[in-house]
């Protein structure tokens, strides 16, 4: 039978206009605001998966900087290179306010979220241990933190990851399309028991730790700088190599401190609903700003190394220009 133009209105408003009685329906969006943040996000995205894939060559390369500190700085680049490549793309598709690619990828996009998210946290908290080895012990940092125990650090902290976020959403893996009231949605909703112990494990307790080891790193770094201020004078040429180690050191602290509170700032708001004991959901306000603010973190990651790493910068010249392709550039000195 014919529609009237009422129906007709109200078809072009669905999802899946040919399942009147099941499909969701799309918030009402203005066109030229749509088109922008398509534009907007895209370039975001392009550009995450850009400056962390140079992050990732560029550690891999150059034998230089096979370091402890680095590994680490590699394997949160991995992270936000997926963020980029994975997460966002699909991210701007829920734009519309629909889901087209069915109840499978659904959980697959969830699971990936939630483990890309709790190993960004993990190196966080890598980096911030390395680093208080490396200004509160230096003496014995060369063999607490060797790369081999690094190596390891950094596949069980992805590990964990993968197992932990397998167990909280077990029951949504099983069956994607549980907590959705209409055709053309993908929601995940987790209790309010499961999100305490969650958002316990995987961003107080680690946010705790990183605050605290920062906190004393800020306090060696302050009294070493005033101790070689006051000795500056009677250094010697072997004391001026170690005066010049420490201040490497506290440079990097400095540098991945930046990256730290980069990270709060980008990750709080994802956590609020389980602050406020609310059950973690996606809606239009926090997929836009809680969601797309904790992938922003992703891409400001490699612009702070771009910033403080000259090394960084050296190494993009090198890349772009493609020099890395010619033999033994791996050896360059770009320290």
């Amino acid at each position: 039978p014919d529609l009237s133009w009422e129906d007709q209105d109200w078809m072009i408003e669905l999802c899946f206009p040919q399942l009147l009685n099941t499909s969701c329906r799309k918030p009402l969006q203005h066109r030229a605001e749509t088109i922008f943040l398509y534009i907007l996000l895209s370039c975001i995205s392009l550009l995450t998966v850009a400056l962390n894939l140079l992050v990732i060559i560029s550690i891999s390369h150059f034998r230089q900087l096979h370091t402890s500190t680095n590994l680490l700085l590699l394997s949160l680049a991995v992270s936000d290179f997926l963020v980029g490549l994975l997460l966002m793309p699909v991210q701007i598709l829920l734009i519309r306010g629909c889901w087209f690619l069915g109840s499978l990828i659904c959980g697959l996009f969830y699971y990936s979220s939630f483990i890309l998210t709790s190993a960004s946290v993990g190196n966080m908290v890598l980096i911030s241990v390395d680093r208080y080895v490396a200004i509160c012990d230096p003496l014995c940092y060369p063999t607490k933190v060797t790369l081999k125990r690094v190596k390891f650090s950094v596949c069980l902290c992805w590990a964990c990851s993968v197992m932990y976020n397998g167990l909280i959403l077990n029951v949504f893996l099983k069956h994607p399309d549980t907590y959705n009231s209409c055709y053309g949605e993908c929601v995940v909703v987790i209790n309010f028991i499961t999100g305490a112990v969650d958002v316990m494990l995987t961003f107080i307790g680690p946010i705790t730790v990183i605050i605290i080891l920062y906190m004393k790193v800020f306090v060696v770094a302050v009294s070493q700088a005033r101790a070689m201020r006051s000795h500056i004078a009677a250094v010697t040429l072997q004391g001026s190599v170690g005066v010049t180690a420490n201040k490497s050191e506290r440079k990097a602290a400095r540098t991945l401190g930046v990256v730290v509170v980069v990270f709060l700032i980008c990750f709080c708001p994802y956590f609020y609903p389980s602050f406020t004991g609310q059950d973690m959901s996606t809606d239009v306000a926090f997929s836009i700003f809680g969601v797309w603010l904790l992938y922003g973190n992703s891409c400001l990651n490699p612009m702070i190394y771009a910033f403080f790493y000259p090394w960084f910068r050296k190494s993009i010249k090198l890349i772009v220009t493609l020099q890395i392709l010619q033999p033994d550039s791996c050896d360059a000195n770009i320290l």
